[in-house]
């Protein structure tokens, strides 16, 4: 799945255009290396997302191409 989606679906950001955004400015890592919106993202990758000050650090659990409110959380897990 690419990860402008994933991040959409799993709902670390609300909308896929912000998520495009962010990629394309460089503000999404994945295992240390700035990545693309097209990114294939997998289990066990490491994503980080810089917006403002606020640094947010994620592992990937679960790529699913649909999630419910209530299942999105559980797609990746918050590392500190």
């Amino acid at each position: 799945m690419r990860l402008d989606k994933y991040l959409k679906v799993s709902r670390l950001i609300k909308r896929r255009t912000v998520a495009n955004e962010v990629c394309d400015a460089g503000r999404v890592t994945v295992n240390g290396k700035v990545a693309r919106a097209s990114y294939d993202v997998k289990v066990g990758d490491r994503i980080e997302i810089q917006m403002g000050e606020n640094l947010l650090r994620a592992e990937v659990l679960i790529v699913t191409e649909h999630a419910t409110k209530n299942d999105a959380g559980l797609m990746y897990r918050i590392v500190q």
